[in-house]
């Protein structure tokens, strides 16, 4: 493994605004007008806050905006997990302050070819607090040309739910969520580019889309308020088809996972609630 570089933290100074909030609700099928000055945003809602400003020019030729990423000859990426952290309430209408680094990129060699690990981390923190209200680090696979191979098989799997959910995402709201987030990673947003350049079958669903619904479901079926989570992502998922969402009683705390149409799992979220 080759340790690449560190890149410094970047700052800025953002506002959670009310609009961005009601249109996070409007994208879930939620009434927007709970959601007011003052309120806390929902755990779970601050990815619009994460937001790149790469300009268009300067993006990779997937599309995706990324902290300083050099050019090191691997063109396809995807999202591989992320752990999030949450400290304190974001109070929406109010000023927050997003410090963001590429923490890390580091090469290696695996057994399908040369691929790259990068972590990019983020903290917000409320201007009138003394520390973060949110940490999160997100893991992002880069690997070498190539297309998607799906390792989907006929087999259908059961799945087992203490409590679950299917709904099945549309290109609207791989648009609104890829807007609110100003994500133009092609895969997410260009049909053509996705199925004859990378070789998936469809749109790709956004990670950061099936983690939203998944700490939904845990907020508004179970009734708990995650204090952190941890998400691998394990297979794609993809517009159109259905998604089973799922929370299974682990312990004293829960455990979620996103299953594809055919049952196999393709998202498992990890909930800390102390």
């Amino acid at each position: 493994m080759t340790e690449l570089r560190e890149v410094a933290p970047e700052s800025k100074m953002l506002v959670c605004t009310e609009a961005n909030a009601g249109r996070v609700a409007a994208m879930l099928d939620c009434g927007p007008s709970a959601f007011v000055h003052g309120t806390a945003l929902p755990v779970g809602w601050h990815f619009f806050q994460l937001a790149g400003e790469t300009t268009r020019s300067s993006l990779r030729p997937d599309g995706f905006s990324c902290l300083d990423f050099p050019d090191i000859g691997l063109p396809r990426l995807m999202l591989g997990g992320r752990e999030v952290q949450y400290l304190d309430a974001i109070p929406i209408g109010f000023r927050v302050r997003r410090e963001s680094s590429l923490a890390s990129l580091a090469r290696k060699e695996s057994i399908s070819g040369p691929m790259a690990v990068a972590t990019i981390r983020h903290q917000l923190q409320p201007l009138e607090a003394i520390a973060p209200a949110v940490v999160e680090t997100q893991t992002y696979i880069l690997l070498s040309d190539g297309p998607f191979r799906p390792t989907q098989t006929d087999v259908f799997q059961t799945v087992r739910a203490d409590i679950s959910k299917v709904l099945i995402p549309d290109e609207i709201m791989l648009f609104q969520y890829s807007a609110l987030g100003f994500n133009s990673h092609r895969i997410h947003i260009d049909r053509n580019y996705a199925r004859d350049v990378e070789g998936y079958p469809d749109l790709v669903v956004n990670g950061g889309l099936t983690t939203i619904l998944l700490t939904d479901l845990l907020r508004n079926e179970v009734g708990v308020v995650p204090k952190a989570i941890k998400v691998r992502h394990l297979a794609p998922l993809f517009c159109g088809q259905p998604i089973t969402l799922a929370a299974n009683r682990d312990g004293g705390g829960w455990r979620l996972a996103a299953h594809d149409d055919r049952g196999a799992k393709a998202v498992e979220l990890k909930v800390s609630i102390q």
